[in-house]
Order: C-alpha cells, then structure tokens, then sequence
C-alpha cells in the first residue's frame, strides 16, 4: 500500500489528532499506533474514540487511552494460510512488521489477494522480432494491451499477490522500460534492473543478481498474458518439497482416425479418435532460491537448461497447471486475440 504513513500516529499524540488523521484515511478508517521506538502497540478506529467517549474519557486524553491493544499483524515470511484466515475475519487493512516490531508496510486486503514470500524477475529483454515493425520502435513488453503496456499487466498481478521486490531484465530498448516504471515506488514496490550486456537467454540473467531477499523466486517472460495463481504455484512447489516448480499448460491433440491398439503385431481393441492431453512449458517457474546458485555467470542459459541440469543432479522438478487463460504474445495473431479477451475483462 502506497502512502501507508497516513495511517500511522503516535501513542501519545492528543485524541483530537487522530480525528484529523481519520478524515484523511475515508477507505480504511484505521490508524497504527506506534510507541517512541516506532514499534507497533495498537490500532484505533472511529468506534474505539466513541467507546472511549462512552466510558468517561474526554479530548484532552491522548490515543493510548482509546487505542485497542489486541490487533493483527504479520511477519516478512508470515505463511499465506494464515493471511487467507485473517482477510476471512473482514479486516481491511494489515501491517507487515519488522522483526522489531516497527512496521515495514501496510498491505489492503481488499486489492491483495495474499503476500507470498517471493521475489520475482521478469525477462524483459528479448528483441521480440516475430511482432515487427510494431517492434522496431517499441520494445514488446510496452506494447500496448488494454489501457497499459503488456508487462504492466504482470507487475500488478504480481504485486496483487503481495510480492514488492520485481527484478527486469532488459537490454533490447531497455531505456522505454527503465523510463516508464523508475524504481517502482509509484506501485509501492520496489524495481530493480538487470541489464544484459549480451543476451543470456530466458534464465541466464538471474546470474547478475547478487543477493536476492526472499527464500523462493518466481521467474517468468514478459509477454506473457495469464491469469495465473501465483499462490497457487507456491503452495503446490511447498507441499511437493520441490526446488523447481514449472507452470504448464494443457494441450490437448485430437486424432481423427479410429487407433488400433496393437501387442506384438496383433490388434487387441480399437480406440476411436481419441485425444490425448499433454503439457507444455508456460514460461514460468518458482524455485528455491538456493537453486539460482546453479546457474552459471554470463552465460547464455535457458530455463530449460536449468530444469534439465536440475533434474540431473537429483532435483526435484514439478508442473504445476494453469487452469486460466494464457497467452505468448510472440506472433501478431496471438497479440491480436489477447486484446480481444481484455475488453472483455473485469478490472
């Protein structure tokens, strides 16, 4: 949540400065109630100074003497779970605190579906040939989809799950991309850039981040346009003990000839045109991030390098479905259909 300050007074601030602060919060009328160390005591709401009212305190009181001392708040690595049980009880708002006690953010409830313990970089780089000439000028990533550029659409979603440190990887026109979002503050979250000098392939650039702040990164491409549920995707890689999780996408071929079904040369039965599902490779993974470790230092490597290499040396990698929609903008057919189905999506 931008601007969370707002919601934030001091224990032994007058009554009558909270009514001020609560005029200017109309959403959420709650205030955090903070001690001289900044550490979170309290919250206050309107129906907490009126009950204070109501047992016999006046205005010259300050907030300590209305403030409820019972509240909810999570941790940086607070489990997911416990967040859907806490927006369950309707509360709007919910601090996130430092090991301290001081509070690091505020998340809204109702536009956060959850906070996962995630960072996330997105392949931004790719010179996105196939879509010519509406990328000579324009890297693919900030071509247009709805009312804002492609990538744009991912970095909400992903902030809609609560994740805040975002990590881009650019090279092809990377100014465009690098001039439009900054450092991320206008979301409330926080951006960083890997620049490619060279191309490094669809994983390679994870290399040239030197320190990453969550347990688990989730890796994706740019063009992609999906509904996905990135909690989801992490709640199956932890209860498969996984170190690689992949995001697929069913494909269904359909044959359209009965099939003989044959043993040592002789039809035992007959299987008129059947489909057969498969699952393809979705352009997003989460993985441990120990797991980045393994990937080598300016050096073209794919994603699909690393699942192999993973799997090799014992790793455990797992698919993890997509039920929604989901599309590759890399041709000009499947960036036309995917501004098809947003005019038709609720935002």
């Amino acid at each position: 949540m931008k601007n969370f300050q707002q919601h934030i007074i001091n224990q032994n601030e007058n009554i009558l400065k909270a009514f001020e602060l609560l005029n200017h919060v109309p959403e959420n009328l709650t205030l955090f109630v903070v001690n001289e160390s900044n550490q979170m005591v309290g919250t206050l709401t309107d129906g907490d100074i009126r009950r204070g009212f109501l047992a016999g305190r006046n205005t010259q009181d300050n907030v300590a003497a209305f403030m409820k001392q019972s509240f909810h708040a999570i941790t940086r690595q607070m489990d997911p779970q416990e967040i859907n049980r806490i927006k369950k009880l309707g509360i709007g708002l919910l601090p996130v605190l430092k090991e301290d006690g001081k509070i690091y953010r505020v998340i809204d409830l109702k536009k956060t579906k959850t906070i996962l313990p995630v960072d996330a970089v997105i392949m931004a780089g790719g010179k996105g040939e196939r879509l010519r000439p509406l990328t000579d000028k324009t890297p693919k990533p900030m071509l247009p989809l709805g009312d804002k550029p492609i990538i744009e659409h991912n970095i909400d979603r992903l902030i809609s799950f609560g994740i805040e440190n975002i990590y881009i990887s650019v090279n092809y026109l990377a100014d465009q991309i690098i001039d439009y979002f900054g450092d991320g503050s206008s979301k409330g979250v926080n951006i960083h850039y890997i620049k490619e000098n060279k191309f490094l392939g669809t994983i390679g650039a994870l290399s040239q981040v030197e320190e990453f702040w969550n347990p688990y990164i989730l890796v994706m491409n740019s063009d992609l346009f999906t509904d996905i549920d990135f909690e989801d995707l992490y709640i199956n890689h932890l209860e498969q003990n996984a170190e690689l999780s992949v995001a697929s996408i069913p494909y269904t071929v359909n044959i359209p000839f009965g099939i003989m079904l044959r043993e040592n040369g002789q039809i035992i039965g007959l299987k008129e045109k059947p489909s057969q599902t498969h699952y393809a490779n979705a352009g997003i993974y989460l993985m441990n991030t120990e797991l980045s470790n393994n990937i080598p230092n300016e050096t073209f490597y794919n994603a699909t390098d690393l699942i192999d290499d993973t799997i090799k040396s014992g790793g455990k990698v797992v698919d993890n479905p997509i039920t929604g929609y989901w599309i590759d903008i890399g041709r000009h057919d499947e960036y036309a259909k995917a501004k098809e189905i947003i005019k038709h999506l609720k935002h």
